[in-house]
């Protein structure tokens, strides 16, 4: 077989990796270790589609299972690594199996951040990550009923929508002073608050949880300013945290994530990592980031799979997301923390559609298009090429996007 790559964590990164791999003509053997019972699936649709009822998990494969078997790749499943011994090139499995490797691949993601409060161990508290969580909080829906959300993030909002739809009623507690507050502008917010109030979701901001009541089942939501809230279900996202424990147990470099460089190689020059659990350099913005979108595993996988392939690539992307609410498609390209100015393109305060544009010095830094797919399209041109805009054309959507950029 030759040598021997093993990856830890059968994510959306570990997907990208192992077929990399193979592309860029890796012949040893490839093992997966996964603590889920399923093959990569994609995560998004989770709080979407999934939880509609709208798409299968098997539908949400992000490739099929002949794919891997095409290639080679073995898989274990419902397995959790325990430790890395660098020394001897092992992983260690809870159940004190070895597996040994000649190179490794860290696709290991990350995890929900917790709350601890007084009831926090009832029954009807979900949060949402996985496909065993979405399946345990379909179980819940019932319309009529009440569910409360914590955390105004895209997780909490995208969940919302589909509750609404489903027949529940939904509100919303952000102990910030607006949704989406941490990640986008002031504009951006007001419009998701607008929409949603429209859909009949109740958004309340300022607002935190202190404690779940219930008789073994949770039924209502306690909060700081002593009011509460009655709940069938409660579903809590208040962000993630990467899964760098094993990392940092093993001596690699950690800060905020799995330090990598620009070729997603570790500290160990034998060890490459991939996707929400690492932290790397992005020259476009030229600063350190962690990333947690579906684009960074992807991308950085293909690249740390051609470094392990001996075929060294930089990684140098831009980062985009993606959300979907109701029928509002958003698409971020690029990070607009730091904007020092706006470009709001189309009516933000009645309709649903238009863009933002950040800048700073007179440069787009980032984009956030609602049901505006050529501005998102366009922006992310306009981010990687540095090109200079013609602020007037661009603030009218009855101009070509093509036509913005002054030559």
């Amino acid at each position: 077989m030759g040598q021997s790559c093993v990856v830890i964590g059968a994510s959306h990164a570990a997907a990208g990796f192992v077929t990399g791999l193979r592309q860029d003509g890796w012949e040893g053997r490839i093992q997966v270790i996964g603590d889920e019972p399923l093959i990569p699936y994609h995560r998004p649709p989770l709080s979407k589609a999934i939880l509609a009822g709208e798409k299968t998990i098997e539908e949400s494969y992000i490739r099929p299972e002949e794919v891997y078997k095409k290639a080679n790749v073995e898989f274990m499943l419902g397995t959790r690594a325990e430790a890395i011994n660098t020394e001897n090139k092992e992983v260690i499995l809870t159940d004190g199996a070895k597996v040994s490797f000649d190179k490794l691949a860290l696709t290991v993601g990350s995890r929900v951040r917790k709350i601890t409060m007084p009831g926090d161990d009832l029954e009807g508290i979900y949060y949402l990550r996985d496909y065993n969580d979405v399946q345990q909080i379909k179980m819940k829906i019932k319309p009529g009923g009440n569910a409360v959300i914590i955390g105004g993030g895209y997780i909490g909002l995208e969940a919302a929508a589909v509750l609404n739809k489903l027949g529940m009623k939904v509100t919303v507690l952000e102990m910030m002073s607006r949704v989406l507050e941490r990640v986008t502008s002031p504009e951006i917010s007001e419009f998701y608050t607008r929409v949603h109030t429209e859909e009949g979701v109740n958004i309340i901001c300022e607002l935190g949880a202190t404690g779940l009541e219930g008789n073994e089942t949770v039924e209502r939501v306690l909060c700081n300013d002593g009011s509460s809230f009655d709940a069938d279900l409660v579903i809590i996202g208040i962000g993630i945290v990467p899964n760098s424990e094993i990392a940092e147990q093993a001596g690699l470099k950690v800060e905020n994530g799995i330090v990598v460089d620009e070729y997603a190689r570790t500290s160990d020059p034998d060890i490459v990592a991939a996707g929400d659990c690492t932290y790397h350099y992005n020259k476009i913005y030229d600063r350190w980031i962690r990333l947690e979108s579906v684009q960074n595993a992807s991308d950085q996988a293909r690249v740390a799979a051609s470094t392990v392939a001996g075929k060294e690539k930089a990684y140098n992307a831009l980062p985009w997301f993606w959300s979907d609410q109701y029928d509002v498609k958003l698409q971020i390209a690029g990070l607009s923390q730091g904007y020092q100015d706006i470009i709001v393109r189309g009516d933000r305060n009645s309709s649903r559609s238009f863009a933002v544009f950040y800048l700073k010095d007179e440069l787009v830094i980032a984009v956030d298009a609602i049901n505006k797919a050529p501005e998102f399209m366009m922006g992310k041109r306009l981010i990687s090429d540095k090109l200079k805009i013609n602020r007037d054309k661009l603030s009218d959507e009855n101009v070509h996007m093509k036509e913005v950029v002054i030559s």
